[in-house]
């Protein structure tokens, strides 16, 4: 299995890097085929399978349709920070005591060169180390000086050079260059054409400098764009932040703006206060960080809270203006619980940050302090909508506290019949059954007959004329082949706060493999267990002893057989995940028969997962490379049969 792994490993790599060459050599020739969102996506998954592969310390490189000529300062790429998280993994091995933040431009890299304050030459980027001599084209470009004069008029007598970013602003692109799919993909092409017609329509904007003579003429970041602006120049927008929680909070705000910038950004750049020549003649940078932006990442603006009501508990749901997440229209998202609201600080009216990563439902990140024109506190409900009970808000949940209640029983009756899969038992015939009061409880399901199923598939007629059921016989019948049960689904099944079947297949592998030592054990014993927080023990506890009364009943009168102990089998205290299509089985049968040989299934790639099932191993899709990642073995849907025997 591992070799196998690895071979498909290794192709992928390969694919990753041909891949990251071929779009490289397009964005720096001014032909960009994909988005830096899409480009950025290739590059983090090549960096977590082969962090040291070559191409990711290599650059683009130019067309052989100019001169070629060194740099003389550094044009590295940069670490990347894709959301706050890895931004501040990244923060805590760099704690500055203030983080200078500038915008992070997206255009193309371009030197000017100057000679005692007079330009010599204009370098694009190329490898990083040689570029295209475009200094004719660059000339026409808004922003470039000719020579370096002060605001008095004084020559500035400087010899090195000054980096920047050609942009076309958004204008320009609508009214001349809309056939061209954006501003830098325009940008990158008339800068680069021989009779440089079109260079005029384009900007530089710069963020750095470096002289080869003589001493620098400053002596920090935040004095380099001051000098730059003395120069003449025009520089990117600078914000000083006291901790990387003040540059999170910055991102979020200059993300809600964004749209209405004259030129594209995809994000900002952070570095410290001092000037490091050391650190800035590496090939990538580590003292300061491209912190993107991200396709899965919006600034909204919060309008009211519904309250979801699943069972007994009340979840809250944000209602947005709606925004574009990853290719998708979005207004709703998760607040989680009335814990995370509070804590979030969220309120009617507030700039909220929505995010929505790989498979993750929508949801509210965080608040953008300080911001909202009119706020309003989020109204909580403080009675149940169906038996008029006071809620319990306990912060991680709020919940109607009534067992009894209608809401409460039909849901778990709704959980009962998908956790243990009776599949002919619809949901529309388990409102009907319960609205007619004639299941009540989980232990009436068992009791049903054909006869009292028959008047829910058959009109008064049929009725009349004594006509069976084949439908009723066949919910009967599929009811009667469920009462032989694993100990994690018969429990799972009763609906319990955060008791799903996996969850249940840890307490029974801790050794919780009864019935009896699961409703007799303590909140501090299942605590112990891992992956249960004091919370969720607490929940489990509570749950396992509110519902006691029916377990022990279905057990003792032989309703239902519960395999205890664990389902001992091929496959005990392994767990699957599958993804993508089956060719010999549905997937709920090949789940059916992970559980049959004593294995658990999960829904979800997880570093506890022992094997992603898969027939297309080398897809790129976000469970596998996760799964890669966490080095997790990817196998096919033969080999998960092999294991079958």
């Amino acid at each position: 299995m591992t070799d196998l792994f690895d071979l498909d490993n290794a192709a992928r790599i390969s694919e990753l890097a041909s891949l990251i060459k071929k779009y490289q050599a397009s964005y720096y020739n001014g032909e960009g085929e994909i988005s830096d969102a899409e480009f950025d996506k290739l590059w983090d998954e090549l960096k977590s399978l082969d962090p040291e592969n070559p191409i990711l310390k290599k650059v683009g490189a130019d067309s052989g349709n100019f001169d070629k000529k060194n740099h003389v300062m550094p044009m590295g790429s940069q670490e990347k920070a894709a959301n706050p998280d890895q931004f501040l993994a990244w923060a805590q091995n760099h704690a500055y005591s203030e983080y200078l933040v500038e915008y992070k431009l997206d255009g193309a890299s371009l030197e000017l060169q100057f000679r005692h304050g007079e330009l010599v030459a204009a370098v694009t980027r190329g490898d990083g180390t040689v570029g295209d001599d475009i200094t004719a084209n660059a000339k026409k470009m808004s922003g470039v000086q000719a020579a370096l004069y002060d605001e008095v008029g004084n020559k500035i007598d400087f010899t090195g050079g000054v980096r920047g970013e050609v942009l076309m602003s958004h204008e320009v692109h609508e009214k001349l260059y809309s056939d061209k799919a954006n501003c830098r993909n325009a940008a990158n092409g008339l800068m680069k054409r021989k009779d440089g017609s079109g260079s005029e329509n384009l900007t530089l904007i710069t963020y750095d400098a470096f002289a080869t003579e003589g001493s620098q003429p400053f002596s920090d970041e935040e004095e380099k764009i001051l000098w730059l602006k003395k120069c003449g120049f025009r520089t990117v927008p600078l914000e000083i932040c006291k901790s990387p929680d003040d540059v999170i909070n910055y991102r979020a705000q200059v993300m809600e703006i964004r749209p209405t910038l004259a030129f594209d950004i995809d994000g900002l750049v952070v570095k410290e206060r001092a000037i490091n020549m050391t650190d800035a003649f590496r090939a990538r940078p580590d003292r300061q960080i491209a912190f993107k932006f991200s396709l899965e990442e919006a600034v909204t603006t919060l309008r009211e809270v519904e309250w979801s009501e699943s069972g007994a508990t009340y979840t809250p749901v944000a209602i947005f203006d709606p925004v574009q997440l990853a290719g998708t229209t979005v207004k709703r998202a998760s607040l989680a619980n009335p814990d995370t609201m509070r804590k979030l600080g969220v309120q009617i009216g507030s700039k909220v940050v929505v995010v929505k990563r790989g498979e993750i439902i929508p949801k509210i990140e965080s608040v953008i302090a300080g911001e909202g024109e009119s706020l309003a506190p989020v109204a909580f409900p403080k009675k149940c909508s169906v038996c008029g009970s006071e809620l319990v808000d306990e912060g991680s949940r709020l919940f109607c506290p009534n067992k009894n209640c209608d809401k409460r029983v039909l849901h778990q009756i709704q959980k009962w019949i998908s956790v243990v899969d009776i599949r002919d038992f619809g949901d529309s015939l388990i409102r009907s059954l319960f609205k007619d009061k004639v299941i009540s409880s989980i232990t009436d399901i068992y009791k049903l007959t054909v006869e009292e199923l028959t008047p829910y598939f058959l009109n008064e007629e049929s009725l009349e004329s004594g006509k069976a059921s084949l439908g009723a016989e066949k919910v009967f019948n599929s009811i009667q082949n469920h009462r032989k049960m694993s100990l994690a689904v018969f429990t799972a099944g009763f609906d319990i706060e955060g008791l799903g079947e996996t969850m249940m297949q840890k307490l029974i592998d801790a050794g919780f493999n009864t019935l009896e030592k699961l409703l007799s054990a303590s909140a501090e014993h299942f605590a112990s267990v891992y992956g249960f927080a004091e919370i969720t023990a607490r929940d489990a506890v509570q749950g396992l002893s509110e519902n006691a009364g029916e377990m022990r009943a279905l057990v003792l009168s032989g309703i239902i057989e519960v395999e205890e102990g664990g389902a001992a089998g091929k496959l005990t205290g392994k767990s699957f995940c599958f993804t993508g299509e089956l060719h010999t089985m549905k997937r709920a049968d090949a789940e059916a028969l992970v559980k049959k040989n004593g294995g658990s299934c999960k829904s979800s790639v997880t570093k506890d997962l022992s094997y992603l099932v898969t027939n297309d191993t080398s897809s790129g899709s976000s469970k596998n490379v996760k799964a890669a990642k966490l080095g997790i073995p990817v196998i096919s849907e033969e080999e998960f049969l092999a294991l079958l025997g």
